[in-house]
């Protein structure tokens, strides 16, 4: 068994899963880059490989490739993204399909989840819980006007493409007041992402935030208000392979944003599991399991749970196709990839479902 991952070269994800291969006693894998999937260049499949696609991640190459160039940090360009990623997507797929070797993808249901009104539309159709969607909004005062038609004065306004937290805005208001917590800063060229939340607090600072993100298309969802460990609101983040959660890491913020990358921390998931009760864990992981099930296609699923105050309630706030990125967490306790790394957890069940082909 051998891989080939089309990902970008150097990139971190690449190596664990290198790394991976090589702790389950397989070959390196053939690396396929994602600048030159982006430029068309031919694609050369290996044959008798395995096809794993990974996130085109952290090379400015691909961001320009992908959104033109730029400040690989700014935000917005998701539509053009889109577009490109999921065409150059789909030609990798049809190229693996062609070449007849065997991938642990597929474009179409990927396509979805990287929108973020359609993944929850899927979702929600399935009957799996989500936060109740808002209509979509084309500027801040068709937001303001669907919140006070709902009765929402606090919901979270996410680029319909974005991904990372990028352009999330977390907006609360009230008579006279509102509030928008955000990882976005204005700069010259317009919003970046800072790395660090901030808030915005006048009506026309939110609305040139809301203006500036809208173009790209806004998915609103209502605020579910978290549950905290230690004083601080987290939520979890559940690795499901192979339609089999293996694997989970709370997420502990000092906001309304838990992203580990803007300031978030690993938290106790001991204490998630006392929260929760046995049966009510078992019951959130079951919760992901039913969200990776309505991707049947692709093997690997990271599932965003928001865990309610008290414990009360979960509900799945994103699904993320290249969710898998959690070094030094191997998987839970009595669980298929205990001891395992997530990388390695993927390569087993697909070894497991290419012996029972």
């Amino acid at each position: 068994m051998r891989y080939t991952v089309v990902g970008s070269p150097g990139d971190r994800r690449v190596a664990l899963f290198a790394a991976a291969c090589r702790a389950s006693g397989l070959p390196d894998p053939d690396v396929v880059g994602w600048p030159d999937v982006l430029r068309g260049a031919p694609l050369v499949l290996a044959p008798g490989t395995v096809l794993r696609v990974d996130s085109p991640g952290e090379s400015p190459e691909s961001d320009a490739l992908l959104r033109g160039p730029g400040d690989p940090a700014r935000v917005g360009g998701g539509a053009a993204w889109y577009a490109a990623f999921t065409a150059a997507l789909r030609r990798v797929v049809a190229a693996a399909d062609a070449a007849g070797i065997h991938r642990t993808c597929d474009a179409d249901e990927i396509a979805v989840m990287f929108d973020k009104r359609r993944c929850h539309a899927r979702l929600a159709a399935a009957g799996v819980p989500v936060p109740p969607a808002l209509p979509q909004v084309t500027g801040y005062a068709e937001l303001r006007a669907a919140m006070a038609e709902a009765g929402e004065p606090r919901v979270f306004v996410k680029p319909a493409h974005g991904s990372s937290g990028s352009g999330v805005v977390a907006l609360q208001t009230a008579p006279g007041r509102v509030k928008a917590v955000t990882p976005a800063a204005f700069g010259p060229g317009g919003l970046v992402n800072s790395l660090r939340l901030r808030s915005y607090e006048t009506e026309e600072e939110v609305a040139a935030l809301i203006g500036a993100l809208a173009p790209d298309g806004l998915h609103v969802e209502r605020w579910l208000p978290k549950a905290s460990l230690d004083g601080r609101p987290f939520d979890l983040r559940v690795v499901v392979v192979g339609g089999v959660p293996t694997h989970a890491v709370a997420r502990v913020g000092s906001g309304p944003l838990t992203n580990l990358h803007l300031g978030g921390t690993r938290g106790d998931l001991g204490a998630v599991r006392d929260l929760l009760g046995p049966d009510g864990f078992a019951a959130a992981l079951d919760v992901c399991a039913r969200a990776a099930a309505c991707f049947p296609g692709t093997l690997m699923a990271g599932v965003d749970l928001l865990v309610g105050l008290g414990g009360r309630r979960v509900a799945v706030g994103e699904v993320n196709a290249f969710g898998d990125l959690l070094p030094n967490l191997t998987g839970l306790p009595g669980g298929p990839a205990e001891g395992r790394d997530t990388y390695a957890a993927q390569i087993a069940a697909a070894r497991e479902a290419l012996c029972s082909t």
